[in-house]
């Protein structure tokens, strides 16, 4: 029975062969353009220094994180290839940005004269940064009145620092048939021109705007290089553009073992609050996974199911903290402790392989495959897998 150090009967596999197949398409897709991985939030849950060891390996030219530590983390790792932090950081960070060699964001005078001090402080010259625009996502970025004017405060601070980079990011890119993409574009593409025209925006300025939808949805937004995210993972965008996916293979599978199995008679009711009575006699399986492991309390009240011996099951009764129950019915295959569990994946199944998507719980839960694959939790062991070999190895 496959289990971690700590005697866990649940786990994830993560196939890198799949992380680099996507990347591989990926950059076929958005040719001449380059692409660069996004691996914050650990790799959207698969492992960030695995996923970017594979993807550099596949062809991506650079990495993007959300936090210092992450890229801090994949230096520590060994990984040398280009990393930039998408957001600006709390100036006590920049000691650090500097002296893991990280590309920062900027779009505050403030942050711009605290990374030049700590530039200054380290004694090198040359360091990139990218300038964000906000061109309507109203999160983070420079309003496109004031780009000018950063820019002057990076000249004023060359060599030091200099301009690498300029970006901004899509909105509803996944959404194709909304005008709201074009629109950021116009807006963007103003910029670059106001730019242009000052000849402050030369040759050596990469220009990004991409994520994973607006890469396979929308060809004008393919600039210097895409910054793929969920994509390189196998998971859709979005619904709108879930046509453009089928080449993409999902990387991620979430397994466990049953561990008890019982009978239950018609009438009885299970789990917390007894939401869930069953009309006829039927066999149950506990699962030890929960909603600390990542898997939504109430999943099962929305139609949640698992695989058990290729055939789907329901998940019956709240999901609890560490384990979770599932309907197996009376007569046909048996279930037993021990027998493989598959949560979000494939099994083979006398009609063929079965499949459970992160998109699929998505659907269930109102929400995108992005929170379901980074809400599975650290205490689920991760394993890396090569599909040419289907060898293991637990992180």
């Amino acid at each position: 029975m496959v289990t971690d150090a700590h005697g866990r009967w649940a786990w994830i596999d993560v196939d890198l062969d799949a992380i680099e197949h996507n990347v591989e398409v990926l950059r076929a897709v958005v040719a001449p353009s380059e692409v660069w991985c996004v691996v914050k939030a650990n790799g959207y849950g698969h492992g960030a220094t695995d996923v970017a060891r594979a993807a550099l390996s596949a062809g991506a030219a650079g990495l993007c994180v959300a936090l210092v530590q992450e890229g801090v983390e994949l230096r520590a790792a060994g990984i040398d290839a280009p990393v930039l932090v998408l957001s600006e950081q709390p100036e006590a960070m920049v000691e650090t940005i500097v002296g893991h060699r990280l590309t920062p964001t900027v779009y505050t005078p403030a942050f711009i004269r605290a990374l030049a001090a700590a530039v200054s402080e380290a004694g090198v010259t040359g360091v990139p940064v990218h300038l964000k625009v906000d061109t309507g996502m109203q999160r983070v970025g420079a309003h496109p009145d004031d780009v000018d004017a950063l820019v002057a405060l990076l000249d004023d601070h060359a060599p030091m620092l200099r301009l690498a980079g300029v970006f901004t990011h899509l909105a509803m890119a996944d959404e194709p048939d909304d005008r709201a993409t074009s629109t950021q574009l116009a807006t963007f593409d103003g910029v670059l021109a106001a730019l242009g025209g000052s000849q402050r925006l030369g040759p050596g300025v990469a220009v990004h705007v991409a994520n994973s939808a607006g890469a396979l949805a929308h060809p004008t937004s393919r600039r210097a290089f895409v910054r793929a995210g969920i994509a390189v993972y196998g998971i859709s965008p979005g619904r709108g553009v879930d046509e453009l996916c089928g080449a993409l293979r999902p990387a991620l599978a979430l397994r466990a073992k049953v561990s008890f199995v019982k009978p239950v008679r018609a009438g009885s009711h299970i789990s917390y609050g007894w939401r869930h009575r069953f009309a006829t006699d039927t066999t149950v399986a506990t699962v030890p996974i929960g909603y600390a492991d990542g898997v939504p309390r109430r999943l099962s009240s929305t139609g949640g199911e698992v695989l058990i011996g290729g055939r789907r099951r329901p998940i019956v009764g709240v999901v609890t903290m560490d384990q979770l129950m599932v309907d197996c019915g009376q007569g046909g295959d048996p279930v037993r402790p021990g027998d493989e569990v598959v949560l979000i994946g494939e099994q083979d199944g006398q009609d063929g392989p079965q499949r459970i998507r992160a998109e699929d719980w998505a659907e269930l839960l109102g929400t995108i495959g992005y929170e379901i694959v980074c809400g599975i939790s650290d205490r689920v062991p991760r394993r890396t897998s090569r599909s040419i070999d289907a060898g293991m190895v637990e992180r």
